[in-house]
């Protein structure tokens, strides 16, 4: 059977994104009207050890292959309709050798173990020395280097893995390095080396305008940071190490997909690719653009549109992007990052290092939570859904006056993994306020709404935070596995007191990967143009019209920064005795 009976539309254009997040590489297949026409996931290897989180790039790579080709089966796409591919990764670094072999960052010596995930917290200090120096590159990442940064991870694999430092060939964020062995291209994207490395893509961009081109030498490093942070031999060879070259997410890498990684994927050779995202990037540019008709009577211009909205992109973290023409020095806040996002505007992200991860943990580590997983799994939904409907219960039995003041009692610091912004302190811990003997479903379904509440109010934190110093926002965008939850929307969309529009298709990260093909392939003349034309607007969440509900969230919002301020303030009681 031809190629052509198997496919009834041969001459349709599909576009493929690639999506490796914490637990697992995902890949979904879109058509030129941005609809998703099937996906599939492979999971992925991960190594805890404390603050210490590694995986392995050899074992990533075979499960993108997986879900490609599961993918592309699910969906009936055949190797000659995908148009154009691109990749999404987390913010991990990934070190190989000459010949590409991995070359292992752990303590262990386990050569597999050649990438230090996104989360890992192992350069505390180093981050801390880094943001000693005061660099003038540092302005552009919110004042200081986080330790989930790449500059803290490679300054630790120095000092503490000499054999491992002297090894490596090149260091790449991992959606690069995907990028890399699809295409054999070195190039590296805005978006990473922008958001992630110090690269100063604004200093690019105005180089490449002079030269008039967007194929050359890197031109926007610092060369006395990383002299000063003790790296200068990263400098060396033009930057061979970290990226001679750096183009704009969707720029057309090399010349698409070599033999070899075609075959590995299932597709065909020459297959272009685009120049990658950060995962939580690609769902901005997934989203960003989903309009509605209220859009136009309210705004004066797209870009007013544009630059009044921000991206939730809530999974194992939540990463809050907005863009700006201007560009905005927020302390606390990454950025501004130039073109990292949306060519051309200036990206401002915000963030909370675990919120996915942080109810994973609430819930499974609480007594109940087997009870609760088995209820779960015979009635077929999921643990949320029974969370949320055990809630609704609640109210109705209590005669609550509506399910958010079941936790008036009970309020939560969500900094178990530290505070990304807008505080930017790595070191700040979690707090729960309000515990009982109790061990009941019930009581964990308290829990569960205090953490989402939690959340939620440091969303609102860095929304009125942003909007203090030049951003106006005033509409959330949201997309990821959390969005999915109506719970957690509702909560977010009462406590900050915005509408909140969830896009038509749920997988954003995916779409916002093709988009990134679309644009290698020349389907679309920038990522822009791909963006309005893919982008959709699904259901739009309102904020509560009651005014009682935003009484309580305005109180509970207060206790909620003021458990922070009493951490400082234990701190500073504890280090005097100590002193």
């Amino acid at each position: 059977m031809t190629t052509a009976e198997l496919n009834p539309f041969p001459s349709r254009s599909v576009f493929l994104g690639v999506d490796v997040g914490t637990g697992s590489a995902r890949a979904g297949l879109f058509d030129d009207n941005g609809k998703l026409l099937g996906s599939a996931t492979s999971p992925i290897q991960i190594w805890k050890d404390g603050d210490c989180i590694e995986q392995s790039s050899t074992d990533i790579w075979h499960a993108v292959c997986a879900a490609v080709k599961s993918a592309c089966s699910l969906a009936n796409v055949s190797d000659v309709e995908v148009k154009g591919i691109g990749f999404a990764a987390t913010c991990s670094l990934v070190a190989v050798d000459a010949e590409g072999s991995p070359v292992t960052v752990s303590w262990s010596g386990d050569s597999r173990r050649n990438i230090i995930v996104w989360m890992d917290h192992r350069a505390v200090k180093q981050a801390e020395r880094i943001n000693s120096f005061n660099s003038p590159v540092l302005q552009y990442c919110g004042g200081g280097v986080s330790p989930e940064m790449e500059p803290p991870k490679l300054l630790w694999v120095k000092e503490n893995l000499k054999e491992s430092w002297s090894m490596v060939y090149k260091w790449m964020d991992l959606s690069d390095w995907l990028s890399y062995r699809a295409t054999g291209d070195d190039t590296r994207s805005l978006c990473t080396t922008v958001c992630k490395w110090t690269y100063l893509g604004h200093a690019h961009m105005h180089q490449m305008t002079e030269k008039a081109s967007r194929d050359m030498e890197a031109c926007g490093w610092d060369d006395e940071f990383w002299e000063e942070i003790g790296l200068g031999d990263l400098v060396d060879g033009h930057h061979a190490k970290i990226g001679r070259s750096v183009a704009f997410p969707g720029h057309p890498l090399g010349n698409g997909l070599t033999a070899t990684a075609a075959k590995e994927l299932g597709l065909l050779a020459g297959t272009p690719v685009g120049t990658s995202l950060i995962d939580a990037h690609a769902g901005g540019v997934g989203v960003m653009e989903s309009k509605l008709e209220s859009d136009s009577l309210t705004k004066e211009s797209d870009v007013d549109t544009l630059c009044s909205r921000m991206v939730l992109v809530c999974g194992t973290s939540t990463c809050h992007m907005a863009v700006s023409r201007e560009k905005l020095f927020i302390p606390g806040v990454w950025g501004p990052f130039w073109s990292a996002m949306v060519p051309e505007y200036w990206l401002t992200e915000g963030g909370q290092s675990a919120t996915g991860a942080l109810l994973d943990h609430i819930i499974e580590n609480h007594v109940a939570s087997p009870r609760l997983a088995n209820r779960a799994a015979s009635q077929k939904v999921s643990v949320f859904e029974l969370l949320n409907n055990i809630l609704k219960t609640m109210a109705e039995d209590t005669s609550s006056p509506f399910i958010s003041a079941l936790t008036s009692d009970m309020h939560i610091l969500p900094d178990f993994h530290g505070n990304r912004s807008p505080v930017a302190d790595p070191n700040s811990k979690g707090v729960i306020f309000g515990m009982s003997l109790d061990t009941s479903e019930k009581q964990l379904a308290l829990l569960y709404l205090a953490t989402i509440q939690g959340i939620a109010y440091g969303t609102r934190h860095i929304v009125e935070h942003c909007n203090t110093h030049g951003h106006k926002i005033d509409t959330l965008l949201a997309c990821g596995g959390l969005s999915k939850n109506p719970l957690f929307i509702q909560e977010h969309a009462d406590i900050v007191g915005c509408p909140i529009i969830l896009p038509r298709e749920s997988e954003s990260v995916l779409l916002g990967a093709a988009i990134l093909g679309a644009v290698a392939g020349k389907n679309y003349p920038s990522l822009h143009d791909a963006m309005k034309a893919l982008n959709a607007a699904g259901q739009v969440v309102h904020p509560s019209s009651d005014p009682k509900i935003k009484k309580y969230h305005d109180a509970k919002y207060r206790i909620f920064r003021n458990l922070y301020e009493q951490q400082l303030s234990h701190r500073s009681i504890i280090a005097e005795a100590l002193a």
